[in-house]
Protein backbone atom coordinates (compact mmCIF):
# COMPACT_ATOMS: atom_id res chain seq x y z
CA UNK A 1 0.00 0.00 0.00
CA UNK A 2 1.49 3.17 -1.25
CA UNK A 3 1.64 6.37 0.83
CA UNK A 4 -0.86 7.72 -1.43
CA UNK A 5 -3.71 5.38 -0.98
CA UNK A 6 -3.19 5.27 3.12
CA UNK A 7 -3.53 9.07 3.24
CA UNK A 8 -7.06 8.31 0.99
CA UNK A 9 -8.45 6.01 3.13
CA UNK A 10 -12.00 6.50 4.72
CA UNK A 11 -11.92 7.68 8.89
CA UNK A 12 -14.25 5.29 10.57
CA UNK A 13 -17.45 7.26 12.04
CA UNK A 14 -17.50 8.51 15.60
CA UNK A 15 -18.73 5.87 18.05
CA UNK A 16 -22.08 5.29 17.97
CA UNK A 17 -23.09 7.30 14.61
CA UNK A 18 -24.43 4.91 11.95
CA UNK A 19 -23.49 6.26 8.25
CA UNK A 20 -25.77 5.31 5.35
CA UNK A 21 -24.43 5.27 2.09
CA UNK A 22 -26.88 4.49 -1.32
CA UNK A 23 -24.27 1.58 -2.25
CA UNK A 24 -21.89 -0.49 0.15
CA UNK A 25 -19.76 -2.47 -1.73
CA UNK A 26 -17.92 -5.64 0.59
CA UNK A 27 -13.88 -6.78 -0.67
CA UNK A 28 -11.58 -4.18 -2.20
CA UNK A 29 -10.66 -6.86 -4.48
CA UNK A 30 -10.85 -7.91 -8.22
CA UNK A 31 -14.91 -7.38 -8.16
CA UNK A 32 -14.76 -4.54 -5.32
CA UNK A 33 -12.15 -2.48 -7.82
CA UNK A 34 -14.31 -2.76 -10.75
CA UNK A 35 -17.83 -2.63 -8.56
CA UNK A 36 -16.33 1.23 -7.79
CA UNK A 37 -15.05 2.22 -11.09
CA UNK A 38 -18.54 1.48 -12.71
CA UNK A 39 -20.48 3.26 -9.75
CA UNK A 40 -18.68 6.43 -10.38
CA UNK A 41 -19.00 6.11 -13.89
CA UNK A 42 -22.49 5.33 -14.90
CA UNK A 43 -23.86 6.22 -11.49
CA UNK A 44 -22.29 8.99 -10.51
CA UNK A 45 -25.07 10.24 -8.34
CA UNK A 46 -24.29 7.22 -6.16
CA UNK A 47 -22.82 7.38 -2.43
CA UNK A 48 -20.94 4.41 -1.64
CA UNK A 49 -18.37 2.85 0.04
CA UNK A 50 -16.20 -0.23 -0.26
CA UNK A 51 -15.65 -2.27 2.98
CA UNK A 52 -12.20 -4.25 3.18
CA UNK A 53 -11.53 -6.50 5.74
CA UNK A 54 -7.65 -6.92 5.35
CA UNK A 55 -5.40 -4.20 5.73
CA UNK A 56 -4.64 -3.73 1.99
CA UNK A 57 -6.67 -4.17 -1.40
CA UNK A 58 -6.42 -6.80 -3.89
CA UNK A 59 -8.23 -9.78 -2.18
CA UNK A 60 -6.56 -12.75 -3.32
CA UNK A 61 -3.52 -11.36 -4.86
CA UNK A 62 -2.98 -9.86 -1.47
CA UNK A 63 -3.36 -13.03 0.74
CA UNK A 64 -1.79 -15.47 -1.55
CA UNK A 65 2.30 -14.69 -1.22
CA UNK A 66 3.55 -18.01 -1.86
CA UNK A 67 6.22 -18.41 -4.18
CA UNK A 68 6.20 -18.47 -7.59
CA UNK A 69 1.84 -16.78 -7.13
CA UNK A 70 0.28 -16.16 -10.52
CA UNK A 71 -2.29 -15.58 -12.45
CA UNK A 72 -3.84 -19.05 -14.06
CA UNK A 73 -5.33 -17.29 -16.80
CA UNK A 74 -4.32 -14.49 -19.53
CA UNK A 75 -3.98 -11.18 -18.06
CA UNK A 76 -5.95 -9.73 -20.93
CA UNK A 77 -8.70 -11.24 -19.78
CA UNK A 78 -8.17 -11.30 -15.99
CA UNK A 79 -7.77 -7.36 -16.26
CA UNK A 80 -10.47 -4.77 -16.28
CA UNK A 81 -12.37 -4.06 -19.40
CA UNK A 82 -11.22 -0.40 -18.68
CA UNK A 83 -7.74 -0.81 -18.16
CA UNK A 84 -5.79 -2.60 -20.40
CA UNK A 85 -3.08 -5.27 -19.39
CA UNK A 86 -0.12 -3.53 -21.04
CA UNK A 87 2.56 -5.12 -19.56
CA UNK A 88 5.13 -7.77 -21.89
CA UNK A 89 4.06 -10.83 -20.11
CA UNK A 90 0.46 -11.82 -20.49
CA UNK A 91 0.69 -15.02 -16.93
CA UNK A 92 1.70 -12.28 -14.73
CA UNK A 93 3.56 -12.83 -11.28
CA UNK A 94 1.76 -11.85 -7.72
CA UNK A 95 3.39 -8.66 -7.21
CA UNK A 96 2.73 -6.85 -10.86
CA UNK A 97 -1.04 -8.38 -10.51
CA UNK A 98 -1.24 -6.18 -7.22
CA UNK A 99 0.40 -3.18 -9.01
CA UNK A 100 -1.47 -3.26 -11.21
CA UNK A 101 -4.43 -3.25 -8.98
CA UNK A 102 -3.30 -0.55 -7.07
CA UNK A 103 -2.52 1.73 -10.38
CA UNK A 104 -6.34 1.67 -11.18
CA UNK A 105 -7.72 2.40 -7.46
CA UNK A 106 -5.72 5.62 -8.19
CA UNK A 107 -5.75 6.47 -11.72
CA UNK A 108 -9.97 6.03 -11.27
CA UNK A 109 -9.92 7.88 -7.70
CA UNK A 110 -11.31 4.52 -5.92
CA UNK A 111 -8.62 4.41 -3.29
CA UNK A 112 -10.54 6.69 -1.22
CA UNK A 113 -13.12 4.95 -1.17
CA UNK A 114 -11.99 1.88 0.87
CA UNK A 115 -12.38 1.56 4.33
CA UNK A 116 -9.77 -1.07 5.53
CA UNK A 117 -10.15 -3.66 8.76
CA UNK A 118 -13.62 -3.31 8.33
CA UNK A 119 -15.24 -7.13 8.70
CA UNK A 120 -18.84 -7.52 7.68
CA UNK A 121 -20.63 -9.90 9.64
CA UNK A 122 -24.38 -9.66 9.09
CA UNK A 123 -26.46 -7.48 6.76
CA UNK A 124 -30.00 -6.95 7.85
CA UNK A 125 -32.57 -6.08 5.00
CA UNK A 126 -35.54 -4.12 6.61
CA UNK A 127 -38.56 -4.26 3.99
CA UNK A 128 -40.64 -1.04 5.58
CA UNK A 129 -37.59 0.57 5.49
CA UNK A 130 -36.25 -0.70 2.31
CA UNK A 131 -32.77 -0.77 3.22
CA UNK A 132 -29.51 -2.70 4.94
CA UNK A 133 -28.32 -2.48 7.97
CA UNK A 134 -24.96 -3.36 8.13
CA UNK A 135 -22.92 -4.77 10.72
CA UNK A 136 -19.05 -4.57 11.23
CA UNK A 137 -15.84 -5.17 13.42
CA UNK A 138 -13.21 -2.68 13.18
CA UNK A 139 -9.60 -3.18 13.90
CA UNK A 140 -8.03 -6.10 16.18
CA UNK A 141 -10.33 -5.19 19.06
CA UNK A 142 -13.31 -6.02 17.22
CA UNK A 143 -14.75 -2.73 18.04
CA UNK A 144 -18.88 -3.06 16.67
CA UNK A 145 -19.77 -0.64 13.91
CA UNK A 146 -23.04 -0.06 12.11
CA UNK A 147 -23.77 1.02 8.64
CA UNK A 148 -27.28 1.39 6.43
CA UNK A 149 -27.28 1.49 2.50
CA UNK A 150 -30.26 1.13 0.03
CA UNK A 151 -28.64 -1.32 -2.09
CA UNK A 152 -25.85 -4.07 -1.24
CA UNK A 153 -22.92 -5.49 -3.05
CA UNK A 154 -21.04 -8.43 -1.78
CA UNK A 155 -17.93 -8.64 -3.55
CA UNK A 156 -15.98 -10.94 -1.70
CA UNK A 157 -14.96 -14.38 -3.40
CA UNK A 158 -16.06 -17.39 -3.07
CA UNK A 159 -13.52 -19.14 -0.48
CA UNK A 160 -12.98 -18.46 3.25
CA UNK A 161 -9.77 -16.29 3.33
CA UNK A 162 -9.15 -17.14 7.09
CA UNK A 163 -8.92 -21.18 6.67
CA UNK A 164 -7.47 -22.97 3.95
CA UNK A 165 -8.64 -26.08 3.68
CA UNK A 166 -6.21 -28.42 5.83
CA UNK A 167 -7.36 -32.79 6.07
CA UNK A 168 -6.20 -34.27 9.43
CA UNK A 169 -3.08 -36.10 8.68
CA UNK A 170 -2.12 -38.94 10.83
CA UNK A 171 1.29 -38.97 12.59
CA UNK A 172 1.72 -35.03 11.89
CA UNK A 173 2.48 -33.99 15.00
CA UNK A 174 5.56 -35.92 15.14
CA UNK A 175 7.48 -34.61 11.76
CA UNK A 176 10.32 -32.42 12.78
CA UNK A 177 10.04 -29.97 10.17
CA UNK A 178 7.64 -27.21 9.42
CA UNK A 179 4.10 -27.55 8.15
CA UNK A 180 3.05 -24.85 5.85
CA UNK A 181 -0.58 -24.21 4.21
CA UNK A 182 -0.09 -22.23 1.58
CA UNK A 183 -2.80 -19.38 2.33
CA UNK A 184 -0.64 -18.46 4.99
CA UNK A 185 2.57 -18.65 3.75
CA UNK A 186 5.23 -17.17 6.53
CA UNK A 187 7.91 -14.25 5.64
CA UNK A 188 10.45 -15.78 7.36
CA UNK A 189 10.10 -19.20 5.96
CA UNK A 190 13.48 -20.44 4.82
CA UNK A 191 13.83 -23.46 2.35
CA UNK A 192 17.01 -23.06 0.92
CA UNK A 193 18.58 -26.70 0.44
CA UNK A 194 16.45 -28.32 1.98
CA UNK A 195 14.10 -31.22 1.06
CA UNK A 196 10.25 -30.09 0.14
CA UNK A 197 7.20 -32.41 -0.46
CA UNK A 198 4.42 -30.18 -1.54
CA UNK A 199 0.90 -32.05 -0.93
CA UNK A 200 -1.52 -31.96 -3.70
CA UNK A 201 -2.06 -31.77 -7.67
CA UNK A 202 -3.62 -28.72 -8.41
CA UNK A 203 -2.87 -24.89 -9.37
CA UNK A 204 -1.37 -23.95 -6.45
CA UNK A 205 0.91 -27.07 -6.17
CA UNK A 206 2.15 -26.71 -9.63
CA UNK A 207 3.04 -23.17 -9.25
CA UNK A 208 4.94 -24.16 -6.06
CA UNK A 209 7.27 -26.93 -7.28
CA UNK A 210 9.19 -25.20 -10.04
CA UNK A 211 9.34 -21.73 -7.95
CA UNK A 212 10.68 -23.64 -4.65
CA UNK A 213 12.52 -25.62 -6.70
CA UNK A 214 14.93 -22.95 -7.75
CA UNK A 215 16.36 -22.41 -4.48
CA UNK A 216 15.31 -26.33 -2.25
CA UNK A 217 17.99 -29.08 -2.90
CA UNK A 218 14.99 -31.17 -3.95
CA UNK A 219 11.62 -30.75 -4.73
CA UNK A 220 8.46 -33.87 -4.59
CA UNK A 221 4.68 -32.65 -5.81
CA UNK A 222 2.86 -35.79 -3.73
CA UNK A 223 -0.50 -36.39 -5.39
CA UNK A 224 -2.91 -38.88 -4.84
CA UNK A 225 -4.85 -38.37 -8.38
CA UNK A 226 -3.15 -36.39 -11.41
CA UNK A 227 -4.40 -33.34 -12.90
CA UNK A 228 -4.15 -31.65 -16.19
CA UNK A 229 -1.14 -29.79 -17.19
CA UNK A 230 -0.88 -27.47 -19.90
CA UNK A 231 1.98 -25.50 -20.65
CA UNK A 232 1.39 -21.90 -22.67
CA UNK A 233 4.02 -18.96 -23.42
CA UNK A 234 4.20 -16.57 -20.33
CA UNK A 235 3.96 -13.83 -23.00
CA UNK A 236 2.19 -14.29 -26.29
CA UNK A 237 4.67 -13.07 -28.78
CA UNK A 238 1.40 -12.31 -31.62
CA UNK A 239 -0.22 -10.83 -28.98
CA UNK A 240 2.22 -8.45 -28.08
CA UNK A 241 2.98 -7.63 -31.68
CA UNK A 242 -0.84 -6.58 -32.67
CA UNK A 243 -0.64 -4.68 -29.49
CA UNK A 244 2.04 -2.57 -30.25
CA UNK A 245 1.50 -2.30 -34.25
CA UNK A 246 -1.85 -1.04 -34.19
CA UNK A 247 -2.69 2.64 -32.67
CA UNK A 248 -4.00 3.33 -29.40
CA UNK A 249 -6.54 0.31 -27.88
CA UNK A 250 -7.13 -1.39 -30.94
CA UNK A 251 -4.35 -4.07 -30.46
CA UNK A 252 -5.51 -4.62 -26.86
CA UNK A 253 -9.42 -5.06 -27.85
CA UNK A 254 -8.70 -7.46 -30.53
CA UNK A 255 -6.31 -9.74 -29.04
CA UNK A 256 -8.36 -9.61 -25.38
CA UNK A 257 -11.57 -10.86 -27.85
CA UNK A 258 -9.23 -13.55 -29.43
CA UNK A 259 -8.25 -14.71 -26.03
CA UNK A 260 -11.69 -14.66 -24.79
CA UNK A 261 -13.41 -17.00 -28.00
CA UNK A 262 -10.27 -18.91 -27.63
CA UNK A 263 -11.06 -19.80 -24.16
CA UNK A 264 -14.66 -20.35 -25.26
CA UNK A 265 -13.69 -22.67 -27.98
CA UNK A 266 -11.15 -25.06 -25.83
CA UNK A 267 -13.97 -25.50 -23.43
CA UNK A 268 -16.77 -26.41 -25.53
CA UNK A 269 -14.60 -28.36 -27.47
CA UNK A 270 -12.84 -30.28 -24.20
CA UNK A 271 -16.97 -30.82 -23.15
CA UNK A 272 -17.34 -32.20 -26.90
CA UNK A 273 -14.78 -34.50 -28.06
CA UNK A 274 -13.03 -35.47 -24.63
CA UNK A 275 -10.89 -38.04 -25.34
CA UNK A 276 -9.31 -36.01 -28.02
CA UNK A 277 -8.75 -32.93 -25.93
CA UNK A 278 -7.26 -35.28 -23.44
CA UNK A 279 -5.17 -37.07 -25.55
CA UNK A 280 -4.11 -34.04 -26.91
CA UNK A 281 -2.78 -32.17 -23.33
CA UNK A 282 -1.01 -35.75 -22.29
CA UNK A 283 1.06 -35.92 -25.92
CA UNK A 284 2.10 -32.65 -25.25
CA UNK A 285 3.15 -33.36 -21.42
CA UNK A 286 4.83 -37.04 -23.10
CA UNK A 287 6.99 -34.60 -25.55
CA UNK A 288 7.96 -32.12 -22.66
CA UNK A 289 8.89 -34.79 -20.10
CA UNK A 290 10.47 -37.38 -23.00
CA UNK A 291 9.39 -40.63 -23.94
CA UNK A 292 10.35 -42.55 -20.96
CA UNK A 293 8.10 -40.53 -18.72
CA UNK A 294 5.13 -42.42 -17.05
CA UNK A 295 2.94 -39.80 -17.98
CA UNK A 296 -0.19 -42.58 -17.82
CA UNK A 297 -0.04 -42.73 -13.73
CA UNK A 298 1.36 -39.13 -13.09
CA UNK A 299 -0.32 -36.65 -15.58
CA UNK A 300 -3.60 -38.66 -16.46
CA UNK A 301 -6.46 -37.74 -14.71
CA UNK A 302 -9.82 -40.44 -13.92
CA UNK A 303 -11.90 -37.56 -15.10
CA UNK A 304 -12.46 -35.30 -18.57
CA UNK A 305 -10.33 -32.40 -19.13
CA UNK A 306 -12.20 -29.21 -18.05
CA UNK A 307 -14.76 -31.12 -15.01
CA UNK A 308 -12.05 -29.35 -13.39
CA UNK A 309 -10.11 -26.65 -14.34
CA UNK A 310 -7.09 -26.91 -16.20
CA UNK A 311 -3.74 -26.46 -14.37
CA UNK A 312 -1.64 -23.96 -15.97
CA UNK A 313 2.65 -23.92 -16.08
CA UNK A 314 3.92 -21.08 -17.68
CA UNK A 315 6.86 -21.91 -20.37
CA UNK A 316 6.87 -25.61 -18.57
CA UNK A 317 8.31 -24.49 -15.69
CA UNK A 318 7.33 -27.44 -13.91
CA UNK A 319 8.06 -29.81 -16.79
CA UNK A 320 11.45 -28.16 -16.65
CA UNK A 321 12.40 -28.92 -13.17
CA UNK A 322 11.21 -32.50 -13.75
CA UNK A 323 13.83 -33.04 -16.56
CA UNK A 324 16.37 -31.40 -14.97
CA UNK A 325 15.96 -33.42 -11.94
CA UNK A 326 14.97 -30.32 -9.29
CA UNK A 327 11.48 -31.68 -8.94
CA UNK A 328 9.50 -34.90 -9.27
CA UNK A 329 5.90 -36.02 -9.24
CA UNK A 330 5.15 -38.65 -6.52
CA UNK A 331 1.43 -40.66 -7.55
CA UNK A 332 0.54 -42.54 -3.78
CA UNK A 333 -1.54 -42.45 -1.10
CA UNK A 334 -0.04 -40.74 2.75
CA UNK A 335 0.00 -43.78 5.17
CA UNK A 336 1.70 -41.55 7.88
CA UNK A 337 3.79 -38.63 8.62
CA UNK A 338 6.88 -39.77 10.66
CA UNK A 339 10.04 -37.85 12.03
CA UNK A 340 11.74 -37.67 9.04
CA UNK A 341 8.87 -36.99 6.35
CA UNK A 342 6.31 -39.01 4.91
CA UNK A 343 5.34 -42.65 4.85
CA UNK A 344 2.94 -44.00 1.65
CA UNK A 345 0.66 -46.89 1.29
CA UNK A 346 3.05 -48.24 -1.30
CA UNK A 347 5.94 -48.70 1.89
CA UNK A 348 8.01 -45.91 0.50
CA UNK A 349 9.07 -42.98 2.12
CA UNK A 350 9.77 -39.28 1.34
CA UNK A 351 12.28 -37.72 3.61
CA UNK A 352 11.11 -34.32 4.19
CA UNK A 353 12.51 -31.28 5.84
CA UNK A 354 9.18 -28.65 4.91
CA UNK A 355 5.70 -30.63 4.02
CA UNK A 356 3.67 -27.79 1.99
CA UNK A 357 -0.05 -28.78 2.40
CA UNK A 358 -1.26 -27.08 -1.00
CA UNK A 359 -4.84 -29.07 -0.09
CA UNK A 360 -7.23 -26.77 -1.40
CA UNK A 361 -9.37 -23.60 0.14
CA UNK A 362 -13.03 -23.77 1.93
CA UNK A 363 -15.65 -22.58 -0.06
CA UNK A 364 -17.25 -19.68 1.80
CA UNK A 365 -20.65 -17.98 0.11
CA UNK A 366 -21.02 -14.18 0.48
CA UNK A 367 -17.89 -13.97 2.32
CA UNK A 368 -19.29 -15.50 5.41
CA UNK A 369 -21.68 -12.29 6.06
CA UNK A 370 -24.90 -13.46 7.68
CA UNK A 371 -28.09 -12.58 5.66
CA UNK A 372 -31.52 -11.86 7.63
CA UNK A 373 -34.19 -10.49 5.43
CA UNK A 374 -37.11 -9.38 7.87
CA UNK A 375 -36.01 -11.37 10.93
CA UNK A 376 -35.28 -14.42 9.42
CA UNK A 377 -31.64 -15.96 9.05
CA UNK A 378 -31.49 -16.80 4.57
CA UNK A 379 -29.97 -20.15 4.35
CA UNK A 380 -28.30 -20.42 0.92
CA UNK A 381 -28.57 -23.86 0.27
CA UNK A 382 -32.55 -23.17 0.54
CA UNK A 383 -32.09 -20.72 -2.13
CA UNK A 384 -31.63 -20.23 -5.94
CA UNK A 385 -29.29 -17.92 -8.28
CA UNK A 386 -31.09 -15.26 -10.43
CA UNK A 387 -28.53 -15.01 -13.33
CA UNK A 388 -25.75 -16.36 -11.38
CA UNK A 389 -25.58 -13.03 -9.12
CA UNK A 390 -28.60 -12.34 -7.23
CA UNK A 391 -30.24 -14.54 -4.52
CA UNK A 392 -34.07 -15.70 -4.65
CA UNK A 393 -36.15 -13.82 -1.92
CA UNK A 394 -33.50 -11.52 -1.55
CA UNK A 395 -33.84 -7.80 -1.75
CA UNK A 396 -31.44 -5.20 -3.19
CA UNK A 397 -28.19 -7.60 -3.03
CA UNK A 398 -26.16 -8.73 -5.79
CA UNK A 399 -23.17 -11.13 -5.28
CA UNK A 400 -19.97 -10.86 -7.38
CA UNK A 401 -18.36 -14.23 -8.61
CA UNK A 402 -16.36 -15.13 -11.93
CA UNK A 403 -15.99 -17.48 -14.03
CA UNK A 404 -14.45 -21.26 -13.16
CA UNK A 405 -13.76 -22.17 -16.78
CA UNK A 406 -12.01 -18.25 -17.96
CA UNK A 407 -10.89 -15.47 -16.27
CA UNK A 408 -12.61 -14.15 -13.27
CA UNK A 409 -12.49 -10.54 -14.14
CA UNK A 410 -14.89 -10.82 -17.64
CA UNK A 411 -18.29 -11.40 -15.41
CA UNK A 412 -17.17 -9.51 -12.60
CA UNK A 413 -17.76 -7.05 -14.93
CA UNK A 414 -20.59 -7.90 -16.48
CA UNK A 415 -22.20 -8.08 -13.00
CA UNK A 416 -21.01 -4.41 -11.84
CA UNK A 417 -22.11 -2.83 -15.09
CA UNK A 418 -25.61 -4.94 -14.46
CA UNK A 419 -25.83 -3.46 -10.98
CA UNK A 420 -25.00 0.36 -12.40
CA UNK A 421 -28.24 -0.69 -14.67
CA UNK A 422 -30.27 -2.11 -12.43
CA UNK A 423 -29.70 0.96 -10.04
CA UNK A 424 -30.17 3.38 -13.14
CA UNK A 425 -33.75 1.48 -14.01
CA UNK A 426 -35.35 1.87 -10.09
CA UNK A 427 -34.11 5.34 -9.98
CA UNK A 428 -35.90 6.05 -12.98
CA UNK A 429 -39.05 4.26 -12.31
CA UNK A 430 -38.81 5.01 -8.72
CA UNK A 431 -38.37 1.65 -7.24
CA UNK A 432 -37.26 1.52 -3.93
CA UNK A 433 -36.35 -2.66 -4.04
CA UNK A 434 -35.87 -5.13 -6.48
CA UNK A 435 -36.50 -9.23 -5.46
CA UNK A 436 -36.41 -12.18 -7.63
CA UNK A 437 -38.90 -14.17 -7.27
CA UNK A 438 -38.52 -18.33 -8.16
CA UNK A 439 -42.26 -18.91 -9.97
CA UNK A 440 -41.49 -22.68 -10.27
CA UNK A 441 -40.89 -24.19 -6.58
CA UNK A 442 -41.41 -27.86 -7.71
CA UNK A 443 -39.24 -27.45 -10.72
CA UNK A 444 -36.01 -29.30 -10.81
CA UNK A 445 -32.82 -27.50 -9.37
CA UNK A 446 -28.83 -28.01 -9.67
CA UNK A 447 -25.86 -27.28 -8.21
CA UNK A 448 -24.26 -23.76 -8.63
CA UNK A 449 -21.12 -25.10 -10.40
CA UNK A 450 -20.83 -28.20 -12.28
CA UNK A 451 -17.54 -29.29 -11.49
CA UNK A 452 -15.94 -31.94 -9.85
CA UNK A 453 -13.24 -30.14 -7.74
CA UNK A 454 -12.60 -31.63 -4.25
CA UNK A 455 -12.55 -28.04 -2.91
CA UNK A 456 -16.17 -27.37 -5.01
CA UNK A 457 -17.70 -30.73 -4.39
CA UNK A 458 -16.97 -30.15 -0.48
CA UNK A 459 -18.95 -27.10 0.07
CA UNK A 460 -22.08 -27.31 -2.26
CA UNK A 461 -24.48 -27.71 -0.08
CA UNK A 462 -23.57 -24.31 1.41
CA UNK A 463 -24.12 -22.79 -1.89
CA UNK A 464 -27.34 -21.83 -4.04
CA UNK A 465 -28.75 -23.67 -6.38
CA UNK A 466 -29.80 -23.09 -10.01
CA UNK A 467 -32.87 -23.70 -11.83
CA UNK A 468 -33.18 -25.61 -15.46
CA UNK A 469 -34.04 -22.43 -17.29
CA UNK A 470 -32.88 -18.76 -17.82
CA UNK A 471 -32.48 -16.84 -15.69
CA UNK A 472 -32.64 -19.38 -12.69
CA UNK A 473 -29.63 -21.10 -15.23
CA UNK A 474 -25.99 -20.16 -14.31
CA UNK A 475 -23.98 -19.61 -17.67
CA UNK A 476 -20.32 -20.28 -17.83
CA UNK A 477 -20.49 -18.33 -21.37
CA UNK A 478 -19.46 -15.06 -21.91
CA UNK A 479 -21.05 -14.18 -25.17
CA UNK A 480 -24.35 -15.77 -23.41
CA UNK A 481 -24.05 -13.83 -20.07
CA UNK A 482 -22.76 -10.29 -22.35
CA UNK A 483 -26.35 -10.47 -24.12
CA UNK A 484 -28.66 -11.17 -20.68
CA UNK A 485 -26.65 -8.86 -18.86
CA UNK A 486 -25.91 -6.09 -20.68
CA UNK A 487 -28.62 -5.72 -23.23
CA UNK A 488 -31.34 -7.55 -21.87
CA UNK A 489 -34.33 -6.73 -20.38
CA UNK A 490 -34.08 -5.56 -16.21
CA UNK A 491 -37.55 -5.60 -15.75
CA UNK A 492 -37.75 -9.37 -16.89
CA UNK A 493 -41.26 -10.48 -15.51
CA UNK A 494 -39.17 -12.39 -12.55
CA UNK A 495 -37.80 -9.34 -10.78
CA UNK A 496 -40.18 -7.66 -8.56
CA UNK A 497 -39.76 -3.80 -8.09
CA UNK A 498 -41.44 -2.12 -4.80
CA UNK A 499 -42.63 1.77 -5.42
CA UNK A 500 -41.85 4.48 -3.27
Amino acid sequence: MNATAAAHRIAPPAEGVVTHWDVIVIGAGISGISSAYHLKKYCPDKSFIILESRKQLGGTWDLFRYPGVRSDSDMLTLGFSFKPWMDAKTIADGDRIRAYLEETTQEYAIAEKIRYGCRVRRASWRSDAARWCVEAERGADGQQEKLSCNFLHICAGYYNYDEGYSPVFKGAESFWGRIVHPQHWPQDLDYDDQLVVVIGSGATAVTLVPAMAERAAHVTMLQRSPSYIVSLPAEDRAGNFFRNWLPGRIGWWLVRWRNILYQMMIFRRARRQPEKFKQAILNKAQKELGSDYDVATHLTPDYDPWTQRLCLVPDADLFEAIREGKAEIVTDHIDTFTKQGIRLKSGKELEADLIITATGLKLQFLGGVEVIVDGISVVPGKTLTYKGMMVSDVPNLVFSMGYINASWTLRADLTCAYVCRLLNHMARHKHISCVPRYQDPGGDTDPYLDFSSGYIQRSLHEMPRQGRRKPWRLDQNYLVDMRSLRFGRVDDGVMEFTAK
